[in-house]
């Protein structure tokens, strides 16, 4: 019988990073030509690939004249950003539009993208966050200066020369390429695809789970503190990414020796609950003994109510892939302690944002697995040099670029778990990918439409589309131009004033909000724009 991966994804759901396109109802009432819609398609693509893109990669916004452009941090013109909504993301893209149209023009182009990223893939099989078509010296002298002086951003000041599983690119790219080579089954994306799934593989510990980066590198302690690239991680859906792309590759390939694999790192997660009365999960944990361990230096060693409500939605989807009640097991306990760790109402009173949603509760994010106190993170100083974060009981002042408290829902999970309870565990076997070797169609679109698409939207980015063929938007995000830093003193400073910023004094290079008119070519409106025209198609 033959699995479709729309049955993967809804076995896996919350934690799958393709979507389908269709998220609204169009209205019937097109006004707007299907040759009006394909014009507009190519011509943005032909400026983003002609004008914008750097031999086929690309970073997330550039100023109009292309002057200066960002991904994460200020990249150089010859860099190319993997993370989300960077190089591989047009990529996926540009396949959707590929198969929206039928026209050729975007499967060459997805192919300049595909070429790019395999130039940029490392020995090891898998990508950093950013390569540089200049060479390794030159990103070597980006990692010294910007990266560097980026206060907040601590995974860029330290170049280590590994890969990074670290916010999806390296698995975010490893899919594009998967769906390119099984788009026309084209050899030449065979090698580099064998080597990104290797590189999975050989990165994977003995007990199941995958480290950060790899190569291990342990060269970069901070504080006093180990290097944690090493760790076992769940934070940025490090370890459901992975089963993600590898769950693919079973279906589209038929690869049977991944299934083991698969299952020992979902069996995995189980053993990472801690006990009560903290049963939850950390965002990592040291290899040896599984106990929960730190990261950046604003993010303790702590149990992570956020993740923690994640991974009750991972457990559930595990038990629809399997059938096997252990997955469900720790599920209670884990909503027990979200309860437990309701603040009061005067902490919420004193909290930054307030809910609608009376079924929710606010907790700390951060929970010290010793004693269950919140860690609430706070910063003091200016910049990389003198800048300092540490932990408290205060739930006032705390860092706007990591929130020190969430909102959790334990009613809602606990409906779905009393639900996925009441599924037939013989269907469930039935219908799992997971569980046959069928190779079946990978889906037909992977980007995400965001928002409910109307007419009216149609309409206005059709008509919004510039005389140079781009469409143009507020820039979101800018950044203090490298210079560098000359300090007045050493050590820590008590300097208040960037307590509550993005961003600190005019030497830190990390991004902070645009409140000028500053505008914008954007990778991401782009994405957005040509997914929207693509599900108007397919609706119409």
């Amino acid at each position: 019988m033959k699995k479709t991966l729309n049955q993967c994804k809804q076995a896996i759901v919350g934690f799958c990073a393709m979507g389908i396109a269709c998220t609204g109802m169009a209205q019937t009432n097109y006004n707007v030509s299907e040759k009006q819609i394909l014009d507009v398609m190519k011509t943005a693509t032909r400026f983003m690939m002609e004008t914008v893109s750097y031999k086929g990669g690309f970073v997330w916004n550039y100023l109009p004249d292309m002057s200066r452009s960002w991904g994460e941090l200020e990249a150089k013109r010859t860099m190319v950003w993997i993370q989300p909504p960077g190089t591989p993301s047009v990529g996926h893209l540009l396949l959707d539009a590929y198969h929206a149209t039928g026209d050729e023009y975007y499967y060459e182009a997805a192919q300049k993208v595909a070429n790019a990223l395999i130039w940029g893939q490392l020995e090891c099989g898998g990508w950093n966050y950013v390569f540089d078509f200049a060479g390794e010296n030159s990103l070597k002298e980006w990692y010294a200066t910007v990266g560097r002086n980026a206060w907040r951003l601590e995974e860029f000041q330290h170049y280590y020369g590994n890969a990074t599983y670290d916010d999806e690119g390296t698995m975010e790219a490893a899919k594009f390429l998967l769906r390119m080579y099984v788009e026309k089954n084209d050899p030449a994306y065979r090698p580099p695809l064998e080597k990104v799934i290797r590189f999975v593989l050989d990165s994977q510990y003995p007990i199941g789970g995958w480290p950060q980066r790899y190569p291990l590198m342990y060269d970069h302690p901070v504080d006093g503190k180990s290097d944690y690239s090493s760790f076992i991680t769940l934070n940025d859906d490090v370890t459901p990414g992975i089963i993600e792309f590898l769950l693919q590759c079973h279906q589209a390939l038929g690869l049977t020796d991944i299934k083991e694999p698969v299952m020992r790192a979902m069996y995995l997660t189980i053993i990472l609950q801690q006990g009560e009365p903290y049963a939850g999960w950390a965002d990592q944990y040291t290899v040896d003994d599984l106990k929960p361990a730190h990261a950046r230096t604003y993010e303790p060693r702590s149990i992570n109510t956020g993740t923690t409500a994640r991974m009750i939605h991972l457990m559930l989807s595990y038990y629809r892939l399997t059938g096997d009640s252990r997955f469900l097991s720790g599920i209670p306990a884990a909503i027990k302690f979200l309860e437990s760790m309701k603040l009061p109402d005067s902490e919420v009173k004193k909290w930054k944002k307030q809910s609608g949603n009376s079924e929710q509760i606010l907790v700390a994010r951060f929970i010290d697995p010793d004693t269950g106190k919140p860690l609430y993170v706070h910063r003091k100083g200016s910049n990389v040099q003198n800048g300092t974060y540490y932990t408290d009981q205060d739930i006032t002042g705390t860092i706007a670029h990591y929130s020190s408290a969430t909102f959790v829902n334990p009613t809602e999970l606990r409906r779905l778990y009393e639900e996925t309870k009441k599924l037939s565990v013989a269907e469930l076997r039935k219908n799992s990918p997971l569980l046959h070797t069928d190779i079946t169609p990978l889906p037909k679109y992977y980007t995400r439409l965001r928002g409910i698409y109307s007419i009216d939207r149609v309409r206005q980015i059709v008509q919004s589309l510039t005389s140079r063929g781009c469409w143009i938007t507020h820039l979101q995000n800018i950044s203090h131009p490298y210079r560098p830093c000359i300090y007045e003193g050493e050590g820590a400073s008590d300097e208040q004033k960037y307590a509550e910023t993005f961003v600190g004094d005019e030497y830190d290079t990390s991004p902070y909000t645009c409140t000028t008119d500053e505008q914008c070519i954007s990778v991401q409106t782009y994405i957005q724009n040509m997914m929207t025209l693509i599900t108007f198609l397919e609706a119409k």
